[in-house]
């Protein structure tokens, strides 16, 4: 009867029948379901496995506004403990024209995290409805994501950074490992926090109409004074730039150090 009953409405038997779309593609309007969220295989076995301590670890992202857009800056060294061990890890990742995304911390949950929001932006694009990723939408969808992996304690081991244009402004935010998270004129994780921070408000207070030109001085000024003072950077660096006009990824660049005076330090041996 079912047979017949499809021949009737369609003209054609089962054999012709056109399958699925997108069998194994996700379903629209449906709770994203994170890659690797199944039960754990082997956890009766080994039990629940954990991220206790990173193994691949990066340092300092900066962010600053200027008067027409912001710039990010982060080096490109991944270090194995106190090891200089990888010196080609990209940190900031264009996510849309109007939105960057800068990471520090644990690498490896970078990479995941990263691959995930790649994948969510591709199916924003295949529904093609007009809506894609802004920089508060994706600031809030960060910490909700870093606030539930901790509640469930198994924690990304990340600082991230957002920064874009939004309704014609620039934002600028934070979120840390645990979901708490701020907006600021100026940003800055990791070491970056106590040693460049400072520099870039101060800078911020004097010149209150900043231009491109010298928001990426000001960064460049920053990253030579992180490698000369955070034994976990590298003198080898990528600078977002998000205006108007768009989102861009430069480098990787090196600024010039000058070590003449390096004798003089001392102290600290």
């Amino acid at each position: 009867l079912l047979l017949t009953a499809t021949k009737m409405a369609t003209g054609l038997p089962n054999s012709f029948q056109p399958g699925p779309l997108w069998g194994n593609g996700p379903t629209p309007g449906q709770i994203y379901n994170f890659p690797g969220g199944g039960a754990n295989q082997h956890a009766d076995e080994y039990g629940t496995q954990r991220t206790l301590y990173p193994s691949v670890t990066t340092t300092s992202v900066l962010g600053v506004k200027f008067k027409d857009g912001l710039v990010l800056a982060a080096d490109m060294l991944g270090s194995y403990g106190s090891l200089a061990r990888y010196r080609n890890c990209p940190r900031l990742m264009k996510v849309n024209d109007t939105t960057v995304l800068g990471s520090s911390g644990d690498y490896a949950d970078f990479q995941y995290l990263s691959s995930i929001i790649k994948q969510r932006v591709v199916e924003e694009d295949c529904l093609d409805d007009g809506f894609g990723y802004t920089p508060p939408g994706l600031h809030s969808w960060l910490t909700r994501v870093m606030y539930s992996r901790r509640s469930q304690f198994n924690p990304l081991w990340n600082t991230y950074v957002v920064g874009g244009m939004h309704e014609d402004k620039s934002y600028l935010g934070v979120v840390n490992m645990v979901g708490v998270a701020f907006e600021g004129d100026c940003v800055a994780t990791g070491f970056g926090a106590y040693l460049a921070l400072p520099v870039m408000r101060d800078a911020c207070e004097k010149n209150k109409k900043m231009t491109e030109k010298d928001a990426i001085e000001l960064l460049e000024r920053c990253m030579k004074l992180l490698y000369y003072r955070d034994a976990r950077s590298l003198n080898k660096y990528q600078i977002a730039v998000v205006t108007k006009k768009g989102t861009e990824v430069r480098g990787p660049v090196s600024a010039n150090p000058n070590w003449e005076i390096a004798h003089m330090v001392k102290g600290y041996e």
